[in-house]
C-alpha cells in the first residue's frame, strides 16, 4: 500500500477531552457554528493543535477554539485535528488587537474603571509601545483624539491573564469589536467612524501559551493569531465518523485511507503563495 506523502499535513482523530484551549470561545460564534455542523453534517476545515507536552496525549488549541466548542456541544466523542510542531521556525504566534466601536466612549470608561486591581494612567504613544514590550503594562489604549492610556494590573502570566479577560468582559457585551494590526489612530477612524478605542495587547511567546494550557487558564477569545504552513484547509469530513462508537485506533485507520484516495484521486492541491479567499 503507498505512503502518504510525507510533507502531507498531520492530521489526526483525537479525543475531544485531550483538548485544552488557550483562549475563550466565542460565544457568539461557536453555538450557530454548533448549529451549522448539525446541519451540513461536515467537519470543514480541522482545529489547529500542538502537543502540550511530548510526554503527554494532551494538545492545545492554538486555532479553532470555537470549532472545538461547538463539538463539544454536539456532544462529539472525538475531533480531527491538524498537529504541528510548535517549534517549526515557520509557525508564527502574533497578537490582534481590538478595535472597539459603537458605544458610548463614557460608558467604555466607566466599565473599565470599575475593574478591581485595574489602573489607567496617561501616557503618550511611544512611551506606551516600549511599556508594553517590555511587560511594564497590561495593555494600553489609543483613543480618537490621540489620548493614550496604560492599562496597569497584575503581577504574573496568570494573574495579568485574568485582568485581560476581565477588560475585555467589561465591553464585549457594550461595544462591536473588529480585529486590526495597527495602533495606528488615524488609519482605522476611516474604516471605523464610531471608533472608541483601540486595545493593544501583548505579543506572547509558545511557552506562554504552552503555560497557560498546561494550568487551565485563557487568555480573551481572539488576541492570538496563529500563521500555520501548511494549513489544512476543506477537508469536508463526515460528522458521523467522528461521532460513532468505533475507537480512535478504528477512526485514524478510516482517516488515511480515506486521504490515501483523495492523493489518488488527485483533490489535494498545495498553494505556495499567498491566497484569498472570497466565499468565507
Amino acid at each position: 500500500m503507498p505512503q502518504l506523502p510525507s510533507d502531507l499535513p498531520v492530521l489526526r482523530i483525537v479525543p475531544l477531552d485531550r483538548l485544552i484551549l488557550h483562549e475563550q470561545h466565542d460565544a457568539q460564534r461557536s453555538a450557530p457554528l454548533a448549529e451549522r455542523l448539525k446541519t451540513e453534517g461536515i467537519l470543514m476545515n480541522p482545529p489547529v493543535v500542538a502537543s502540550v507536552d511530548q510526554s503527554e496525549d494532551r494538545y492545545v488549541v492554538l486555532d479553532g477554539a470555537n470549532r472545538v466548542t461547538a463539538a463539544q456541544r454536539l456532544g462529539l466523542p472525538h475531533l480531527l485535528v491538524q498537529v504541528v510542531d510548535y517549534d517549526d521556525p515557520e509557525l508564527q504566534l502574533s497578537t490582534w488587537y481590538h478595535v472597539v466601536t459603537g458605544c458610548e466612549p463614557q460608558a467604555f470608561t466607566a466599565r473599565l474603571a470599575a475593574i478591581d486591581g485595574l489602573n489607567l494612567t496617561p501616557s503618550g504613544l511611544s512611551q506606551a509601545r516600549a511599556a508594553l514590550a517590555r511587560r511594564d503594562v497590561l495593555a494600553y489604549l489609543v483613543c480618537p483624539s490621540e489620548e493614550v492610556y496604560l492599562v496597569e494590573g497584575g503581577h504574573d502570566l496568570h494573574s495579568r491573564a485574568a485582568l485581560l479577560n476581565a477588560l475585555v468582559d467589561a465591553y464585549k457585551d457594550l461595544c462591536r469589536i473588529y480585529r486590526t494590526n495597527t495602533d495606528h489612530i488615524g488609519q482605522l477612524l476611516h474604516l471605523y467612524p464610531d471608533l472608541v478605542a483601540i486595545v493593544v495587547f501583548p505579543h506572547y511567546q509558545p511557552v506562554e501559551i504552552l503555560e497557560l494550557a498546561r494550568r487551565g487558564a485563557r487568555l480573551p477569545a481572539g488576541i492570538t493569531r496563529h500563521i500555520i504552513p501548511r494549513r489544512a484547509l476543506r477537508l469536508n469530513l463526515p460528522l458521523y465518523i467522528l461521532a460513532d462508537e468505533r475507537s480512535t485506533e478504528e477512526k485514524n485507520a478510516w482517516l488515511e485511507e480515506w486521504l490515501r484516495r483523495k492523493v489518488a484521486n488527485r483533490q489535494v492541491r498545495y498553494y505556495a503563495e499567498s491566497t484569498v479567499l472570497f466565499d468565507e
